[in-house]
């Protein structure tokens, strides 16, 4: 799955988030649940996918990081529940 993508993780239900953008997810995701990089998610365990959006070009995915790191939480929550109301991790459906 090579292609612009944001994400969104948790550290469960509710929990605290994590929005980012990557061009592999599988890989990126595995990173973060295997703490190969120190901080934010390593640090509090930030490792469920709970909501990915795809996109053509990085000239749109990175722009879409950004705006939705500046969102309310209230309305990240909404975007995940929209797609995931369980707040699943949808990694391993991805495998």
């Amino acid at each position: 799955m090579k292609k612009p993508c944001v994400y969104i993780l948790a550290s469960r239900y509710h929990g605290t988030l994590y929005t980012g953008v990557t061009t592999d997810l599988l890989r990126r995701v595995w990173e973060h649940k295997n703490d190969c990089v120190e901080g934010f998610t390593s640090k509090y365990q930030v490792h469920d996918l709970v909501w990915y959006e795809m996109h053509a070009t990085l000239d749109t995915a990175i722009p879409r990081e950004k705006a939705i790191k500046e969102w309310k939480r209230d309305w990240k929550i909404e975007l995940i529940e929209k797609q995931n109301p369980a707040w699943r991790d949808l990694y391993p459906e991805m495998m």
